[in-house]
């Protein structure tokens, strides 16, 4: 069976220790990203780790990095600012943010996001009105339908 190159995860490893995504399962809605050089994530601070990966996402499609359950649960690590467009061919870094009070040490191999794909609603049309359709939910914005 033949992939179309428009369908096709395309993965450059920019050094010796990069390491290409991969799925901890066949089933899994992402794939693991690496960090391939040590850093320190300070206490209560963020950074940025450096993966030395880019990738250019399938057509239709957007790459979203995500945190790793594990971390946050275990360390206090959550992941920040994660959204890669198909044009985007540079390194691929990962913000983490640190919610605990001692410095997390990230090393070279350790799984530090996941990057999962999703499809874009290409090319949907701006347009500009006086007012927007009444809701049940209406202007209800954070925890609004919690009651």
């Amino acid at each position: 069976m033949t992939t179309s190159s428009q369908s096709q995860l395309k993965v450059q490893l920019r050094s010796t220790t990069a390491k290409a995504p991969t799925k901890g399962s066949i089933t899994a809605a992402g794939y693991d990203i690496y960090a391939s050089q040590p850093t320190i994530i300070p206490a209560e601070g963020q950074g940025l780790v450096s993966t030395d990966i880019s990738f250019t996402v399938p057509l239709g499609t957007y790459g979203r990095i995500a945190p790793r359950s594990g971390l946050a649960v275990k360390h206090g690590i959550q992941t920040g600012a994660g959204v890669v467009d198909r044009d985007y061919t540079g390194e691929v870094k990962i913000v983490l943010f640190n919610h605990s009070k001692k410095d997390f040490n990230v090393e070279i191999g350790d799984r530090v996001a996941q990057l999962i794909l999703e499809k874009i609603v290409d090319n949907a049309e701006l347009v500009i009105v006086d007012s927007l359709e009444e809701s049940l939910r209406g202007e209800g914005g954070f925890g609004s339908t919690g009651k």
